[in-house]
């Protein structure tokens, strides 16, 4: 059974009184590996996310839970994902179709991907009520 929730250690690095600032570390797949260090392939990216503050006695530098809803993990796949792909797809193929040629249809294509993350980012403050993080102690 999955679970209901998607979670990631991260470390309190700043507290405001409305918002907790903690920062979590990204890995590829490849960072835990025990050669990493030796082959260079590994990547690891630092991110600070903002987490609407609640009751309980945090501190700067506390390791917490950084959890988010499984559903809305879902949901930022497809809005950041699935749907490009078949704006991109539609436009390219559907252009092509009715005659235009290869480069208009692909730039046309490029330029329709571009205009729907357009308006996701116009939207993004919609979306960041929706997605709320939460943090609970480790």
């Amino acid at each position: 059974m999955a679970a209901a929730e998607v979670s990631h250690v991260g470390k309190i690095v700043d507290i405001a009184p409305d918002i907790i600032t903690v920062e979590i570390v990204s890995e590829a797949a490849c960072a835990s590996c025990h050669a990493a260090g030796l082959c260079g392939t590994a990547e690891a990216a630092t991110k600070a996310i903002a987490v609407p503050a609640t009751a309980g006695n945090w501190q700067l530098g506390q390791e917490v839970d950084v959890l988010l809803k499984r559903s809305m993990g879902f949901k930022a796949v497809w809005l950041a994902y699935a749907i490009p792909l078949v704006v991109l797809l539609a436009v390219l193929l559907g252009l092509n179709a009715a005659g235009l040629g290869e480069l208009a249809s692909g730039l046309a294509a490029i330029a329709a991907v571009a205009l729907y993350y357009l308006v996701l980012w116009l939207f993004r403050d919609k979306l960041r009520n929706e997605y709320s993080f939460y943090i609970k102690e480790r």
